[in-house]
């Protein structure tokens, strides 16, 4: 039976871990769990597409993972660039639509290529858009939206005293997106590890012990469900 809610998040922001541990518990390599997790990936876009969720924000690589060993980060881009070619015609029958956030212009050159095709091709689809966070970081993307902001103060634009909340929004790699209603943290960690520090304001946060490559459209819906019962006020009585 399929289950119905009161209330759908807009915007669906995830940290896809435990790839790692839970390869680690199969006595496996790591990248056996990253490829274990697309299994969860693929069955997450599919509820979510289902719920008309508009937005769905995946961390798939941050700014600090390039410190992870070689290995482990080139299998990282092989693994994305092979998902994106075998997935995309399904995603694009679907309706769903590719958006990359993070600096694209640092990844290898074939992994950047198929995101631009990604891109191009679903541009013009109007289900969920997937927004894949990649090469990204929190505090890069304000560091970066500033320094927009700045050139447009020297160039006489602007004053900085007209510098508001939804110019610096509208710097950001999210623009013209609504703020994620849910965040969701597989593998029992607490905290947001330098994901979108400005978006997740009043976001309300799930956090689960379930690995990622378990997580499923069954686990989907518990944090929808405990979504559900939150009462979100943004600072009122």
């Amino acid at each position: 039976m399929t289950k119905s809610f009161d209330k759908i998040p807009k915007h669906i922001a995830i940290i896809m871990d435990g790839n790692g541990r839970w390869a680690k518990k199969r006595f496996m390599p790591r990248l056996f769990g990253h490829k274990a997790g697309v299994e969860a990936l693929r069955a997450v876009i599919k509820r979510c597409s289902a719920l008309n969720v508009g937005y769905l924000t995946l961390y798939a690589f941050s700014t600090e993972n390039w410190n992870r060993p070689e290995d482990e980060v080139s299998g990282l881009m092989e693994l994305l660039v092979k998902y994106l070619r075998s997935e995309i015609d399904e995603l694009n029958k679907n309706q769903v639509r590719i958006n990359c956030i993070g600096h694209i212009a640092d990844m290898p050159e074939t992994a950047r290529n198929e995101i631009a095709k990604a891109i191009e091709k679903t541009k013009d689809n109007t289900g969920l858009t997937v927004n894949i966070a990649l090469n990204y970081g929190g505090r890069d993307e304000l560091r970066r939206g500033i320094q927009q902001i700045a050139a447009r103060v020297k160039a006489g634009e602007i004053e900085p005293e007209a510098i508001t909340e939804q110019m610096i929004s509208e710097s950001l790699y999210t623009a013209n997106q609504p703020d994620p209603d849910l965040m969701i943290r597989t593998s029992g960690e607490i905290r947001i590890s330098n994901f979108l520090l400005w978006q997740l304001a009043y976001t309300e946060f799930y956090f689960t012990d379930i690995f990622w490559p378990d997580f499923n459209d069954a686990e989907l819906d518990k944090a929808i469900e405990v979504f559900n019962q939150r009462n979100r006020r943004y600072g009122k009585v």
